[in-house]
């Protein structure tokens, strides 16, 4: 059973006043194999828009800009990783078995196992550019986790997240 904790309510004011969280950005050593990873294996839009970089979405507000640096791109740490949403629990273990299938094709290099963990059930994986992505079956509306306010479950753990690989 898990046990709520008591956090202090989100000040009703502050410095900046935003419109809209917008984009977040990754880093690519080479923006051709990355284009088709991003189009093909995740199913995301992708416009070239920088000479060092393009950006990928998938019908909402926010996107992702992926700036090309080379082969000095830094390992990431799997807490540090995308979310792409999928429809079903069976889709997450068609695009895991696809990630296990498609391996050598896209670069990626790690898949870790399907959990159930935190309400959700999925799995994360590296990809070739050392970017963590999680592909997950989410049932619950990410606006009910807001409108009920903040409620911490203490049985979740940022270490759910980080066991090992396949």
């Amino acid at each position: 059973m898990s046990q709520a904790l008591a956090v202090p309510p989100r000040s009703k004011s502050s410095i900046v006043n935003p419109m809209l969280l917008s984009h977040g950005t990754l880093t690519c050593k080479n923006l051709a194999n990355s284009r088709r990873f991003y189009e093909e294996f995740l199913g995301l839009e992708v416009v070239r828009h920088a000479r060092p970089a393009m950006m990928l979405r998938l019908g909402t507000g926010m996107y992702v800009v992926a700036v090309c640096i080379g082969e000095g791109v830094p390992n990431q740490h799997v807490l540090t990783h995308w979310g792409v949403n999928v429809a079903t629990r069976a889709e997450v273990d068609r695009a895991h078995a696809e990630a296990h299938r498609l391996k050598g094709e896209y670069g990626i290099q790690k898949i870790n196992k399907v959990l159930e963990r935190h309400g959700a059930y999925g799995f994360y994986f590296q990809d070739l550019d050392n970017n963590w992505w999680e592909i997950q079956h989410e049932p619950r509306a990410i606006d009910d986790f807001f409108d009920r306010g903040d409620i911490v479950d203490a049985s979740v753990v940022a270490t759910d997240s980080a066991e090992s690989h396949e």
